[in-house]
């Protein structure tokens, strides 16, 4: 399955379910939910593989905040099925990576995928709302 091909796979079941897709300048599909931002990342390389992330949720303003970031993604991402958050830059992002096969399959999983990102998100924020009131 070309590059093409899954993002109009991906582009077609998100307008089925009531988001409004667009192709992104590198071929990759973003949309919102719930107000927020949301990417599927397409690897060329790898059609099983399905990547769902949640971009640019925490700047990074410190080497201090840095520190307090990467704990709290840790334990985020210990705290959560599936979902990963890691600091990109002077940033924070978090990614539900999965292999599909069928390449469909992402389907069965998307909304499930969705809350895990979230979860991750509510445990990576209220880790460092706790680091900041101490």
């Amino acid at each position: 399955m070309t590059k093409q091909e899954k993002a109009e796979m991906y582009r077609s079941y998100l307008a089925e379910e009531g988001f409004t897709p667009k192709l992104d300048d590198d071929g990759d599909i973003s949309f919102k939910f719930e107000g927020k931002n949301y990417l599927i990342i397409i690897d060329e390389g790898d059609s099983e593989f399905f990547r769902l992330v949640y971009p640019w949720f925490w700047p990074i303003e410190s080497e201090d905040e840095r520190e307090k970031a990467a704990q709290a993604a840790l334990y985020a991402s210990t705290q959560t099925k599936v979902a990963k958050v890691y600091p990109v830059r002077d940033d924070t992002w978090a990614a539900v990576e999965i292999f599909c096969s069928p390449p469909e399959a992402f389907q069965a999983v998307f909304k499930r995928s969705l809350g895990a990102l979230q979860a991750a998100v509510h445990n990576f924020r209220e880790r460092m709302q706790q680091s900041t009131s101490h």
